[in-house]
């Protein structure tokens, strides 16, 4: 479990690919020595296991579908990531429940300023549309953000110079993709919803009803 508050960001050294997965390493001099083999941390928002280290790197095995879910499949080395190691009891809170899964991959439409700050626009895919509400949270690239507009399946986020300088949002131009994850919340209330569609199944049986004179 994340929060969407990016720690640091990285610098991805290598990007093995073949058909089933692949191998990513990240350069962060400023995590690596308080990583360990079996470490979770999330990258880009995508949690992954630490599978080996050094004071300077870490590497992560990455599933087909991993790449099939996420932007890692259009990363080139020197990238920047964001980083966020697990979130701990005695960590502060200080933005909505990420879980490190990616629903999608999104686009980037618009990166402009706005006075001191920005209006950051990505376009949401429409398998994953209807967990996205006004003033509702999400996960873009790990970073924890609210929803300030949305029409067309834009999603407008107002950006803090803050976050954009803490982050590797401010490396993005339009067309780029980045990774989505919707709030929990939604996806939970939908999927209750769904269930109370179900038919109700009788635990009766034939022998029973018999017995009971029916």
């Amino acid at each position: 479990m994340f929060t969407g508050i990016i720690e640091q960001t990285g610098t991805v050294e290598s990007l093995d690919l073949h058909p089933e997965g692949g191998r990513l390493t990240i350069r962060t001099p400023e995590l690596a020595p308080a990583l360990a083999i079996a470490n979770s941390i999330a990258v880009n928002g995508c949690c992954l296991t630490v599978v080996a280290r050094d004071d300077q790197h870490f590497s992560a095995d990455l599933s087909g579908e991993t790449i099939r879910r996420t932007s890692f499949g259009e990363l080139k080395p020197g990238a920047c990531v964001n980083l966020e190691r697990p979130l701990t009891a005695n960590k502060e809170f200080g933005g909505h429940f990420v879980q490190g899964h990616v629903d999608g991959i999104g686009r980037v439409v618009h990166l402009r300023p706005e006075g001191e700050n920005w209006w950051w626009g990505v376009r949401v895919p429409e398998e994953i549309a209807r967990y996205v509400a006004m003033k509702g949270s999400i996960a873009i690239d790990g970073i924890s953000l609210t929803v300030a507009g949305w029409h067309e399946s834009v999603a407008e986020i107002a950006i803090i110079p803050f976050t954009y300088t803490h982050t590797n949002l401010r490396d993005r131009v339009p067309g780029d993709a980045v990774n989505l994850e919707c709030d929990i919340l939604a996806k939970y209330v939908e999927s209750l919803l769904e269930g109370r569609k179900q038919p109700a199944v009788s635990r009766l049986t034939v022998g029973q009803l018999t017995e009971q004179g029916f």
